[in-house]
């Protein structure tokens, strides 16, 4: 009777599901492998579920992180006439308790002339609202290839680019969540693909002990600059009413902010309606809503800080405050 022969990628879940005393990370290099094989399919099934899971139970460490972006880096390819890019802004989880103020205070900045490409997903979890439904509803484009992202980024300074239109291999294994009952390690690092190369960074957790994989994974990549903060359901949106850490990389050197408060620490309920039109209503005035506000200036703040327009948190939240009353209420996006 015939061995059957071990498949290639058998070794990688053995190194890290070998059990408490023998298993151990892989280092950047296997990881780089593996990720790898995982991108071009050359994987079973069974592998790919054991594989993410194990991570997923472990916590995954700076150097998988940093292994797996660079091979998921590999298949992205940039046009030629590719725009530079500010601010690259990751947004994958989406939302539940509150409206996604975060994409207001992107295109307030994106009409300051800071041009951003946000990337994400969506679909993954059932009864969260992901931003490209909220940014359709706005009227704003998405974009269906980096081609198209770097033409929208030209013209109005912001791109939404679907994690499918940038790696459909990502987003698939994302959409394994219902089958493997827990988020894949994909969400961790996916947020990570800076497909522009942006100097800066914005990224948040809803776990805050994620945030130091984040910080460390960007750093063991070369990012200088880069922001990491547990936000408002998991995405980039400062929670108005309660201090955050913001750890940072600023110039490839670690730092920390403590933001304090802009809100009384009222207990700010989740907004059962999520309605839509609300987005519309707090841009053009029509409607005043004190933590929404506090929302969109508190997030742009942080990253006017990353961006080094100001040197700690009380003037970017003041020149963010004057970058939102000067706002155009009749148009989000300029030059469309």
């Amino acid at each position: 009777m015939s061995v059957a022969k071990e498949h290639p990628f058998a070794k990688f879940v053995r190194i890290i599901g070998r059990g408490p005393n023998l298993s151990r990370p892989l280092d950047e290099e296997e990881m780089l492998e593996a990720a790898t094989m995982i991108m071009k399919g050359e994987v079973e099934p069974l592998q790919l579920g054991a594989f993410l899971c194990i991570l997923r139970v472990r916590t995954e460490v700076p150097g998988e992180g940093a292994g797996f972006v660079r091979a998921a880096r590999s298949f992205i390819k940039l046009p030629k006439d590719a725009p530079k890019v500010d601010v690259d802004w990751a947004s994958y989880s989406g939302k539940k308790r509150q409206l996604p103020w975060f994409l207001l205070s992107a295109l307030m900045l994106s009409q300051n002339g800071i041009k951003i490409c946000m990337q994400g997903t969506e679909g993954h979890t059932e009864g969260r609202m992901f931003s490209r439904t909220a940014l359709e509803h706005l009227g704003i484009p998405i974009a269906g290839s980096l081609a198209q992202a770097s033409e929208q980024i030209k013209s109005s300074n912001f791109s939404y680019l679907p994690l499918a239109n940038l790696v459909p291999q990502l987003q698939e294994i994302i959409e394994l969540k219902p089958i493997l009952g827990v988020r894949s390690p994909v969400n961790t690092f996916a947020r990570m693909l800076n497909p522009f190369n942006a100097p800066n960074e914005m990224q948040t957790v809803f776990h805050p002990n994620y945030q130091d994989v984040h910080r460390d994974t960007a750093e063991l990549l070369g990012q200088k600059n880069m922001a990491v903060f547990k936000g408002e359901g998991g995405e980039a949106e400062r929670r108005p009413h309660k201090p955050v850490v913001v750890q940072m990389l600023l110039d490839g050197k670690r730092t920390e902010d403590l933001w304090p408060p802009m809100l009384d620490d009222h207990d700010y309920e989740k907004d059962e309606k999520m309605d839509l039109s609300h987005l519309d209503a707090v841009w053009n005035g029509t409607q005043e809503n004190d933590y929404a506000t506090g929302a969109i200036i508190g997030t742009a703040a942080i990253v006017l800080r990353l961006m080094g327009r100001a040197d700690e948190p009380n003037s970017a939240i003041k020149i963010a405050s004057e970058m939102w009353e000067n706002r155009n209420r009749d148009k989000l996006l300029l030059g469309t």
